[in-house]
């Protein structure tokens, strides 16, 4: 049986690094991620031991990313081209070879001495079998190398990542795109004006303008390429179903965690999508996939592992949490995946409520106070997101609506206000499609302000670590 040679393996080395002969490794103008300067800052970084994880679903920009990084490294002459390492690790010529081994051919190729400072890129690191306990043993062996790796089975990675990397490995996680990079990326910031004068807005626009543009994102957001690819969004449903989807339900999760029955991973995955933003239960998810409970909870696990989906947690009408968890949220992490498995919605679709929360809820996922935002519903009564503080009380609640009804009949939130009064929250709101505002009802004065709007300001706010 023939083997690869040393000399395919080095003749892909040069290709997968451009730059060591003078070329850009990235089409000329591909915008950066809102997220970029916080990963080249960890990526760059040489005061702490440590290699930088990048974690995130498929298709959100990992790879050009770390391209980005390499061409930001030798744009600001932190090294030269030829102590930068890129290694594809799901590339066939790479099979059967050590990390170690790629960083030995690295270093004898470019004729690198053993303290000249370097850096090596792993991308997509989770095809190496225990990578972690590999990685983490190049840290401790070449100080000289600052190490980065990417993959695209989010939890997994960072399971490995603790249990493992604990004092050697940083993590960093890349969300599909928010609602405030779409509309960078779909150059319509115009559309977006700062404000001074607004009581509920940090920002002005022409909101029906943005309205047109957050359906645009609820169909095709969330992945760069077919924001900025008119040919792969002409094609999206195949682009996200079969590249994206399909490749994590069918390749991704059977071979992490050995599923034998993917059909069935698939039909809960469908049933989940179809009602995102919707409080299921274990027993209905049971009867609706057709799944046994024990086996449920696996693939909900999968599913988050795989950042496919979220589950969100239920709070009571005074915002504690409840014993038993019987009923819970899922949501998509990116909403147009349901427009991918279904059909695209228009702004009187009867679930563009469900996708307008998916949405909003979606800018909180980047976060880490995504632990503290919850849902609250008790016997006659319903609020879509309650924050809670770090003593486990809530700050601050609203209900998300794509409607102008509930501004002009405010007394219509009867279980906001219910719930404002029992915590004692000064700050209660509720999104609508067009108008904003305050008005009081019942003693509670309630922020009204476009769910489109307020997306977009979540995403900013979180993306700066402004929460």
């Amino acid at each position: 049986m023939l083997s690869i040679s040393l000399k395919e393996v080095t003749n892909r080395l040069d290709i997968d690094n451009p730059w060591w002969h003078g070329k850009s490794a990235i089409e000329e103008g591909w915008p950066k991620r809102a997220y970029f300067p916080k990963f080249y800052a960890l990526a760059a970084g040489r005061s702490v031991k440590r290699a930088t994880i990048m974690m995130g679903p498929r298709r959100v920009g990992k790879t050009v990313m770390l391209l980005q990084t390499v061409m930001e490294l030798i744009h600001n002459g932190v090294v030269p081209a030829k102590n930068i390492l890129f290694v594809s690790m799901d590339a066939p010529v790479y099979v059967g070879l050590s990390l170690e081994q790629m960083v030995s051919l690295f270093t004898e190729h470019n004729s690198h001495t053993s303290s000249e400072t370097c850096y090596v890129f792993f991308d997509e690191i989770q095809y190496l079998k225990d990578w972690e306990i590999h990685l983490k043993d190049l840290v401790d062996r070449y100080p000289h190398i600052k190490f980065i790796a990417s993959g695209s089975a989010a939890a997994a990675l960072k399971l490995k990542s603790r249990e493992s990397g604990a004092g050697r490995f940083t993590d960093f996680m890349l969300p599909p795109l928010t609602f405030a990079e779409f509309v960078h990326f779909s150059e319509k910031d115009h559309l977006i004006v700062e404000s001074d004068t607004s009581p509920t807005q940090d920002y002005a626009t022409d909101i029906h303008a943005l309205n047109r543009v957050f359906i645009e994102y609820l169909n095709f957001g969330g992945y760069p390429e077919v924001v900025l690819n008119k040919d792969i969004r002409d094609k999206n449903k195949r682009y996200i179903k079969q590249d994206i989807i399909d490749k994590v339900l069918l390749r991704d999760l059977p071979s992490l965690y050995g599923i034998n029955d993917i059909q069935e991973l698939n039909r809960l995955f469908t049933v989940l999508a179809y009602n995102t933003g919707n409080e299921v239960s274990l027993e209905g998810l049971s009867k609706d996939s057709n799944v046994s409970k024990p086996q449920l909870k696996k693939y909900l696990e999968y599913l988050e592992a795989a950042f496919l989906i979220v589950t969100v947690t239920k709070l009571n009408e005074s915002g504690k949490h409840f014993k038993r968890q019987r009923q819970f949220k899922v949501y998509l992490t990116n909403p147009s995946m349901r427009a991918a498995l279904f059909s695209p919605i228009t702004e009187d679709d009867e679930g563009i409520g469900a996708l307008t929360e998916t949405a909003i809820f979606c800018q909180w996922f980047h976060s880490p106070e995504m632990e503290n935002i919850h849902y609250a519903r008790w016997k006659g009564g319903e609020v879509d997101l309650v924050k809670l503080d770090n003593a486990l009380k809530p700050v601050w609640a609203y209900e998300i609506k794509w409607s102008d009804r509930y501004f002009d009949q405010p007394q219509k939130l009867s279980s906001l206000v219910t719930f404002s009064k029992k915590g004692k929250l000064s700050k209660v709101g509720c999104s609508t499609k067009t108008k904003s505002g305050i008005k009081t009802t019942n003693g509670v004065d309630i922020a009204f302000f476009p769910a489109s709007l307020h997306c977009y300001q979540v995403a900013r706010r979180v993306t700066a670590g402004d929460n």
